[in-house]
């Protein structure tokens, strides 16, 4: 299964361009109460995703708890801490496997590299969910009970 069909598209998603302040960067994920966001260049093309954890480091390792000096610099200068890699829009569900055990979401990009949305670990999740009741349901006893009945009146006809 193609996995557009769980894509939440750009325009509905909070993302970061790599030439924001860490002041605005911070604002942003502050307002929008997200763990992590994506971060992508003037172009579009995704770059990577920052999380609070990278604000919280960098602030220690790279800005030595100088705040005026981490409001001051741009999120292209910090360091992110996990490699968060993107999927193509082409790719099927099967490939997202690994990418959503170990994130919330994973970020889509088409054939150039421009970011064009998420998927969420929340949509596969309720997919999963989905497909595992529709198979309950079709081995339900009840059900089952059903078609014999079904089939059995089908044939009384005939």
């Amino acid at each position: 299964m193609n996995i557009s069909f769980y894509l939440i598209p750009k325009s509905e998603v909070t993302y970061i361009h790599q030439e924001d302040t860490v002041a605005q960067a911070l604002r942003l994920i502050h307002k929008h109460g997200y763990q992590a966001v994506p971060v992508i260049d003037k172009e579009g093309h995704y770059v990577g995703t920052i999380s609070e954890g990278d604000f919280l480091w960098n602030l220690i390792e790279e800005y030595h708890m100088d705040m005026e000096v981490m409001r001051k610099s741009h999120v292209e200068s910090m360091r992110l801490r996990w490699d968060y890699k993107a999927v193509s829009i082409d790719a099927d569900i099967a490939q997202l496997d690994k990418h959503i055990l170990n994130q919330n979401f994973v970020p889509v990009v088409d054939g150039r590299n421009v970011f064009i949305g998420i998927i969420t670990r929340k949509e596969i999740i309720k997919e999963l969910l989905k497909q595992k009741n529709s198979n309950v349901i079709q081995k339900s006893p009840l059900v089952e009970q059903r078609a014999d009945s079904a089939q059995q009146a089908g044939q009384a006809f005939h």
